[in-house]
């Protein structure tokens, strides 16, 4: 989910997007959705993504301007907005985005970028602090994976990271009423057993594979299977996630799960 990108983006995945598509015969990205693109495909296998029928994007300040009703229009269902970061990085067009998400009909969610070395109730009361109770908004959610900060290089052991884990969700699930979303990437999921972490959603991230093959058939709530997709209303590329349910499932799980 965290990553940066070039003003440039936009040309370089049209021009990536026209390659794939002349190695293919000109073709759409077999299993990605048809309202949207890739532009890197992968060689998908089994249950695609294009089985699921709702899709929605993650965002943060690297996606720049975003046309939210025209996102909206094309087929993206629901967002999820990066907020905060560590215990004092907010995002900087944090409340653009929520606001503009609001205008376009369009449920959406803020996020929190784990930062390892700051306690998980810090980080768990930055959040709270830059994000406001908003009735009708989805459940908050913890990224939390592995990362490459040169200022926080530490990986605490597994046993550390759950119980902070647990500190953070704790108190975000308490003050938003709704129990949080864990998103997660496969090798943070393997190395500290986040499995033995119950009663939470989970939103996992598998960009070659379903996510059944690769985190043991663990139930999943949204799946995120590409970090370059191409989508109406984005100028660049941007994560894609699917519900793991259908249009009827997804209509009862917003009935249960908005703030």
């Amino acid at each position: 989910m965290q990553k940066s990108a070039p003003f440039l983006t936009l040309i370089l995945s049209l021009i990536a997007a026209l390659l794939s598509g002349c190695g293919s015969g000109g073709g759409h990205p077999y299993g990605i959705p048809a309202q949207f693109s890739d532009a890197k495909p992968v060689r998908w296998r089994g249950d695609v993504p294009s089985n699921y029928p709702v899709h929605g994007v993650d965002v943060s300040r690297y996606q720049g301007r975003i046309d939210w009703q025209q996102a909206r229009a094309s087929g993206v269902s629901f967002a999820f907005i990066k907020a905060t970061e560590g215990g004092e990085i907010a995002d900087p067009m944090f409340r653009t985005n929520w606001d503009q998400t609001a205008a376009a009909g369009m449920p959406r969610g803020a996020y929190h970028f784990y930062y390892f070395c700051r306690t998980g109730a810090e980080q768990a009361r930055w959040f709270v602090q830059n994000v406001p109770f908003t009735p009708g908004a989805l459940p908050p959610v913890l990224d939390i994976e592995w990362t490459r900060s040169r200022n926080c290089p530490t990986r605490p052991d597994p046993e550390t990271v759950r119980a902070q884990v647990l500190d953070f969700l704790n108190i975000v699930g308490a003050t938003y009423g709704q129990a949080p979303i864990i998103y997660t990437s496969v090798d943070f999921w393997q190395d500290n057993q986040l499995w033995l972490i119950a009663g939470y959603p989970f939103w996992l991230r598998s960009v070659a594979t379903h996510p059944r093959d690769i985190y043991n058939g663990h139930h999943w709530t949204f799946w995120q299977y590409t970090g370059t997709g191409l989508a109406s209303g984005f100028r660049g590329q941007v994560d894609l996630n699917a519900f793991e349910g259908s249009e009827s499932d997804w209509q009862t799980w917003l009935a249960t799960h908005r703030l």
